[in-house]
């Protein structure tokens, strides 16, 4: 029986200069995330393994994620950060991909100043040494950035990219578009996956499964099961949804699904992205 696999969660030693955005709803998070906190937590959901997501910009924690995995069986995989932009990228990454835990780089995107840093050559050029290093990009972005992601993934066809969050719509609001049509646009290049996360924080305080209906409604018309990945942000999601909680409403949704598109999106597609 194929694993369960939690796509995206993170793990934090806190600092306050380096989480100043775990602000307002999201202050309780603001205390260290470590792998025994992770374990009783992937066990209460039913999920036999994750994927460990970058939460700071720097080398010293994509290290510190890959040496956390090496002694956690429980996480698969990680997707870490390098520094896209730099010319040494090359000799970078030939430093971390020895090791077999690292299966992609991030950046957050969704936080830089400039709302076409994504269209940088610089950039590009790094998306251009991951393709051939064979890692994948997560992409993180709001929902406001799509037309420019778009720009970039017909960049790089042998790239693969995997949308986290499914690029943060204004749930709270109850806005569709213009976000549902771009995702349409998007999700018809094959080399991009999406993850199944970060609704319940998009979402107002006392959101309901309804108010998240349409928006999943729209992923899965768009990307189809076979390239969704059910995944948590944990521990991000908590002040707005208990972790057994998310996953007991992803497993609901898909009841209706074939077994074989609930295997895919609660793991297969997850192990076959990122090589697990």
């Amino acid at each position: 029986m194929p694993q369960t696999i939690d796509a995206h969660h993170h793990l934090w030693h806190f600092t306050p200069s380096e989480f100043d955005w775990l602000v307002g709803p999201l202050a309780p998070l603001r205390r260290d995330f470590l792998p025994p906190d992770l374990l009783p937590t992937l066990k209460s959901a039913g999920i036999d393994g994750a994927i460990t997501v970058q939460a700071r910009q720097t080398l010293e924690e994509t290290h510190w994620l890959l040496h956390l995995a090496s002694e956690t069986p429980e996480i698969k995989g990680v997707v870490g950060w390098a520094p896209l932009i730099d010319p040494n990228l090359t000799q970078i990454l030939e430093d971390l991909t020895p090791n077999p835990t690292l299966k992609g780089l991030r950046h957050v995107l969704q936080a830089e100043p400039d709302p076409n840093f994504i269209l940088r050559e610089d950039f590009n050029a790094g998306i251009r040494t991951l393709t051939r290093h064979n890692l994948v990009y997560d992409i993180l972005i709001f929902e406001r950035h799509l037309p420019q992601t778009i720009q970039v993934v017909d960049r790089h066809p042998n790239q693969t990219f995997v949308l986290d969050h499914i690029a943060k719509p204004l749930i709270a609001t109850g806005t569709l578009e213009p976000w549902a049509t771009r995702i349409r646009t998007l999700a018809q290049r094959p080399n991009v996956f999406c993850k199944l996360s970060g609704l319940v924080t998009e979402a107002t305080p006392n959101w309901t499964p309804a108010q998240l209906t349409p928006y999943l409604e729209t992923i899965v018309e768009a990307f189809t099961p076979t390239r969704l990945l059910a995944a948590s942000d944990w521990p991000v999601l908590l002040p707005a949804c208990p972790y057994p909680d998310w996953f007991t409403l992803l497993r609901d949704f898909f009841a209706p699904y074939t077994p074989t598109e609930q295997s895919a999106i609660f793991g297969q597609t997850a192990t076959t992205v990122y090589r697990l």
